[in-house]
This record gives structure tokens, sequence and C-alpha cells, in this order.
């Protein structure tokens, strides 16, 4: 029983580790979007995180969002705050939707828990972006918020200040990029689950 349960941290502690190391990889598969400012990237990085959350527990897939920030932390652009603003935003998602699956240990509660954790990321998304990431941004690059602006303004003229541009880009874009998580941990979370827990 003992070793059993030996077994089981190690796989847990392997498997977090390697989603760690995947999540990674895919941090730094970043793409820009046509309807967003040049600035703002699409990845799948919470993907192996999701994952993670749901095989592991919330923990796990929290650690999975650490794992992946600490390692880009030296190489990073942004003086950390784009590492402390992913982690946040990645461990209120994987968390929340892990949360729920642990309660509701269903296709239907990890439905459930994704959808809520992408409402829970992007709403958090705008009063961490309005009051920390862009502030600091314009102490540390010394870009002025009008530039910043401005460049939604490009995209789309009618939107008028910080806030406005975050409701109107940020937050559904926050949103969709959980769905797509979600939906990409649907499509392959079964056929992965036997290896992640030990069954093949």
């Amino acid at each position: 029983m003992k070793n059993a349960k030996s077994s089981i941290n190690i796989r847990k502690l392997v498997g977090t580790a390697m989603l760690g190391a995947v999540a990674t990889i895919l941090m730094y598969l970043e793409f820009p979007i046509p309807i967003m400012p040049a600035f703002i990237k699409m990845d799948v990085s919470e993907l192996p995180a999701l994952i993670a959350g749901f095989a592991y527990g919330p923990v796990s897939g929290v650690v999975v969002c650490l794992i992946k920030n600490l390692i880009k932390l030296p190489s990073t652009s942004t003086a950390a705050v784009g590492e402390l603003f992913n982690f946040v935003m990645g461990a209120l998602f994987v968390g929340t939707a892990a949360l729920v699956y642990k309660k509701i240990k269903s296709r239907k509660g990890a439905a459930i828990g994704s959808v809520l954790g992408a409402a829970v990321m992007a709403i958090v998304s705008v009063p961490y972006n309005y009051f920390i990431v862009y502030p600091a941004y314009v102490v540390f690059y010394g870009m002025p918020l009008d530039a910043i602006v401005g460049m939604y303004q490009a995209i789309n003229p009618g939107v008028d200040g910080l806030l406005a541009c975050l409701l109107t880009f940020n937050l559904p874009f926050t949103f969709f990029k959980g769905l797509v998580d979600a939906l990409i941990c649907f499509l392959i979370y079964k056929p992965l689950s036997p290896i992640l827990h030990g069954r093949r």
C-alpha cells in the first residue's frame, strides 16, 4: 500500500515536470493575430497545465504554470512583468478548472470548470492589466500610455482610453484563448489519460 502510494506520487511529480517542459516549449511558440495589437501574442502554453490539473489536481496544474514562467524568466523581455502576469492568469484558469473537475469528476465537470476558469482569467486580466501590467510597461520602457492606446485604436478607432481597450480587446481575447486550450485538451486528454496515470 505504501509502495503504491509512493509510486503514484513519483508518477505525479514526473508527469508534472514533463508537462512543465512541454508548456515551456509552447510558450515560445507564440504568434500574433490580426485583430489584436502586435505586442499581444497567442499561444497554447496553458494546455499542458490544464492537462496536469485534470490528471493530477489543481496544485500540479498551477506548478506547471510556475515551471514554464521560471524557465522563461532569464530570457524575459518584459522585466518579469509579463511572466508574472502569465503565471497569475494561468494559475487562475487552470486552478479554477481543476478545482471544479475535482468536485465534479466527469466530462461535464471538466467543461464547466474550463469555461468558468477562462471567464475568471478574462475578468481578472482587465484590472490586472489596467493597474499593474500597462503602468509597469510605461515605467520600464518609457512608452507613453497614449502610444499603447494608439495601437488599439489603429485596429478599432472607436475605443477611447485604456479601460475601453482592455474591455473591447483583451477580455474577449483572453476568454477565447482559454477556450482554445480547453478544446484542445478535450480532444487529446482521453488518449493521454492512461499514460499520465500509468495504465499503459
